[in-house]
């Protein structure tokens, strides 16, 4: 059975795909990086497509849920790598690719999955200050 090999960063895992993606592959892909999430709790999912010259409405639609589940188990989605020609093909498909951030390269996808994972660390420090002010008022 074909896998793509998945790497854990820190708190990231990194996907690079280099071969094209057929159904089965893709399901596997989406079924592995989830699991892999939830066993390293990692908060960020980076994956490179850099290498891939045909996006489909499936492949599409398999990122889309790859960035919804990666979400509600607490981490971002940033795609990389993204050839014109496949930004092109999935505007015209109509794939939003909702809840997937997107950036030029893997350095600056790395970047942007730090600022947002110290952006949600300053909204939960805000909220434990918010508590205990709120705790200072009971005493």
């Amino acid at each position: 059975m074909d896998r793509i090999p998945i790497l854990k960063m820190g708190d990231f895992l990194l996907v690079t795909i280099q071969v094209d993606m057929y159904d089965r592959l893709a399901l596997n892909l989406e079924n592995d990086l989830i699991q892999m999430v939830n066993k390293h709790e990692a908060k960020g999912v980076l994956i490179d497509i850099s290498a891939v010259s045909i996006v489909d409405s499936f492949m599409g639609r398999i990122i889309g849920n790859i960035a919804t589940m990666s979400k509600i188990l607490d981490a971002e989605t940033v795609v990389v790598g993204m050839q014109p020609a496949v930004a092109i093909t999935l505007v015209e498909l109509g794939l939003p690719l909702s809840g997937v951030h997107t950036a030029l390269n893997v350095e600056k996808g790395m970047q942007l999955l730090q600022d947002r994972i110290n952006s949600s660390d300053f909204h939960i420090d805000d909220a434990e200050a918010d508590w205990d002010d709120d705790d200072d008022q009971l005493e």
